[in-house]
């Protein structure tokens, strides 16, 4: 039972971090979650959350923030399996049907997908080219505030024809999530990703954005944007 609330935790200080890009401190938690709960208690789970490494206290005086290892945690233990009761994929499904007027039903999508989910979509075709949309979205990322993180990202985006193509056979058709030292993207970034085929065309889809992004909701909408461009 005690090992259950420390996992509620986690959910929530990611969950809430996810929200508001700032760190979780046990006041917010036990004002807005866990009104039964005290502020002490919520701070030693804290403390054994920092000890297993997946929060981390940026300053000194500040709420704790969710380490790589922790959004890896969350997303095994709370998003794959998981369904979303985000209304904003109904937007997405008009697009089986309504598709862009001057280019292809890919690039529509892939806008759409940059709008609802506020983050990079990327589109690879298994002829080599690659499409992105949605930088703007991600460098207004809080994170981008730093500009090492900025230039990071800048040589990704500069080298996407490559490292989509490195990737491209690992792909499954069911939405998967990179991240952490294996993201090829980079550490401090996740993306949401699947392989789709419409008609003879064959492609990866994804979605690129940082850590702290929702997971559940990108991959569903990856997954319905897999389906949609199979019934093209």
């Amino acid at each position: 039972m005690e090992e259950n609330k420390i996992d509620n935790l986690l959910r929530i200080i990611v969950e809430e971090y996810i929200k508001t890009a700032s760190p979780v401190g046990s006041g917010l938690v036990v004002f807005k979650y866990l009104p039964d709960v005290s502020s002490a208690t919520i701070r030693n789970y804290m403390a054994e959350l920092e000890e297993r490494d997946l929060i981390f206290q940026p300053h000194t005086s500040s709420g704790r923030v969710p380490t790589t290892k922790g959004y890896q945690y969350y997303i095994n233990n709370f998003v794959i399996g998981g369904k979303s009761k985000n209304k904003k994929r109904e937007g997405l499904k008009a697009l089986s049907i309504e598709e862009g007027v001057d280019e292809s039903p890919v690039k529509s999508l892939a806008k759409k997908i940059a709008d609802i989910s506020g983050e990079v979509v990327l589109v690879s075709s298994n002829s080599g080219d690659v499409y992105y949309t949605g930088i703007s979205n991600l460098f207004r990322q809080p994170e981008f505030a730093h500009q090492e993180l900025v230039n990071d990202m800048s040589d990704v985006i500069d080298n996407l024809d490559e490292l989509m193509d490195g990737i491209f056979e690992d792909i499954d058709s069911s939405a998967q999530i990179m991240i952490g030292p294996e993201n090829p993207f980079g550490e401090e970034s996740s993306a949401v990703i699947a392989r789709y085929e419409s008609g003879s065309d064959e492609g990866v889809i994804g979605i690129l954005g940082p850590n702290r992004m929702n997971y559940r909701e990108n991959m569903e909408l990856i997954d319905l944007a897999r389906k949609i461009l199979s019934n093209l």
